[in-house]
C-alpha cells in the first residue's frame, strides 16, 4: 500500500471509529451503516422467494431453547392473542381461534446470530392471513411483537404489589405493568418484556406464520407455547416466542436486542 492511500485508508477508519458510540448504536457511523445494511437487506428481498424446505430434523434435546425471564414464562391467566393497531377489525384470538384458521406447514433452517442452526417443523396460520381478516391498514408498513417472556422474575412482580400498598388508589390507575406499553413507544426502565418489529413486506412473506405447533405437536412451553413467530427469513432474535400482542405501525419501532445495537432487519 503506497503512503497516499495508507493515508487514506487510515484517515477514513479515524473517522468512522469516531463516529462510533456503542451506547448509542444507531446514531452516528453505527447508524449510517445500519441503514445502509437495512436499505440493501431491503433490495435483496423477494417475497415470492422461499426458503428451502428441509428433510431431515434437529432431535428435539438438541434444538436450543431461549428466553430472557429467569425460568420459562408461564402463560397469563386468561391470554389472548390481540391483533391490534391499524387494523378495521381488532381481533382478541385464542389457540383455538387460530387453529380454525387455513394452517400453513413451515420445515426450514433456523438460524440463530450466535452461529448455530437447527431445523424444526413449525405450523400454524400465516400472518397475510391474519392481515386479511383484520383488515390491516395498508399504510401499516410496520408490525411489532409484544410477548409475555420479561427481564425479571416473579420477585419483581411482588416488589411492584409491596409498593401498590404504599401508593394512593389515583396512583395505582396510573402505573403502567411494563417498561413498554403504547404501541411504538420507546422502552423506559423497568421489566422489559421482549419484542421485535417487523417490516410489513417480511411479515407477510408465505413463510412468515404464527406458530402453535411444533414436529407434528402442539408448541411446548419452552419453545414458545402457546404461540409464537416464525419465519423462514430472519435470523432467530426476530421471532418472538410467548406473543400476547401483534401490532400495526405506521412507522417502526425498535426491539429487546435492536435497541442494544442487534441489525433491525435480519434478514437471512
Amino acid at each position: 500500500m503506497n503512503r497516499f492511500s495508507r493515508r487514506t485508508f487510515l484517515g477514513a477508519a479515524l473517522v468512522g471509529a469516531a463516529g462510533c458510540n456503542p451506547q448509542k448504536p444507531h446514531e452516528g457511523f453505527l447508524g449510517t451503516m445500519e441503514r445502509w445494511n437495512d436499505g440493501a437487506q431491503r433490495l435483496l428481498f423477494r417475497r415470492g422467494k422461499l426458503a428451502r424446505e428441509e428433510r431431515t430434523l434437529t432431535k428435539l434435546e438438541s434444538f436450543p431453547v431461549y428466553h430472557i425471564a429467569d425460568e420459562v414464562p408461564a402463560v397469563p391467566a386468561g391470554w389472548n392473542l390481540q391483533i391490534k393497531g391499524l387494523c378495521a377489525r381488532p381481533l382478541s384470538l385464542s389457540v383455538d381461534d387460530l387453529r380454525k384458521m387455513p394452517r400453513t406447514d413451515v420445515r426450514v433452517r433456523h438460524y440463530c446470530v450466535e452461529g448455530w442452526s437447527a431445523v424444526a417443523s413449525w405450523h400454524g396460520v400465516r400472518l397475510s392471513e391474519i392481515a386479511r381478516i383484520a383488515g390491516a391498514d395498508p399504510k401499516a408498513r410496520f408490525l411489532e411483537f409484544r410477548s409475555f417472556d420479561r427481564v425479571g422474575s416473579d420477585d419483581d412482580d411482588d416488589e411492584d404489589e409491596d409498593d401498590t400498598e404504599e401508593t394512593s388508589a389515583e396512583d395505582t390507575e396510573e402505573r403502567e405493568p411494563d417498561a413498554k406499553e403504547a404501541p411504538g413507544a420507546a422502552p423506559a426502565a423497568g421489566r422489559m418484556p421482549y419484542y421485535s418489529c417487523w417490516d410489513r413486506e417480511s411479515a407477510e412473506h408465505p413463510q412468515s406464520i404464527l406458530a402453535y405447533g411444533m414436529n407434528g405437536h402442539d408448541l411446548m412451553p419452552d419453545h414458545g407455547a402457546p404461540v409464537r413467530l416464525y419465519s423462514g427469513v430472519k435470523l432467530g432474535y426476530k421471532m418472538v416466542k410467548y406473543l400476547t400482542d401483534v401490532i400495526y405501525l405506521p412507522e417502526r419501532s425498535g426491539g429487546f436486542w435492536e435497541d442494544q445495537g442487534y441489525e433491525w432487519f435480519a434478514g437471512v
